[in-house]
């Protein structure tokens, strides 16, 4: 099992959650999150007064899968937030050691 984190551009959340519900995801987390990488943050212009803004607003969407389906939602996601200019964002694939659903108690895949 896996759990892959993409960091995304905001207006971009409606095309990946499609994305990922065409290819079989049927549950997500979303967060709103702020921050920077290669980017650096970007200049404003505010009330004829300039100033930097270093942490910019993305959308952290997590989504745990099973090993056959982590292929196919990290294309998924890179082929929709895709725009080819810098910020795009990133995806991270972590390996998940045990998954619980609490209602139920089912375990690892079954939980998914």
């Amino acid at each position: 099992m896996k759990l892959i984190t993409a960091i995304i551009k905001p207006y971009k959340l409606d095309e990946v959650r499609e994305a990922l519900s065409e290819v079989g995801v049927t549950g997500l987390t979303i967060t709103d999150v702020k921050g920077f990488g290669r980017q650096k943050g970007h200049t404003e212009l505010y009330r004829g007064s300039e100033y930097v803004v270093d942490f910019l607003p993305k959308t952290k969407i997590e989504v745990a899968v099973s090993d056959d389906n982590a292929e196919k939602v990290i294309d998924a996601i890179s082929q929709v937030s895709n725009t080819g200019k810098i910020g795009d964002g990133k995806i991270f694939v972590s390996s998940l050691d045990q998954v619980v659903r609490i209602r139920t108690g089912e375990l690892n895949e079954d939980a998914l």
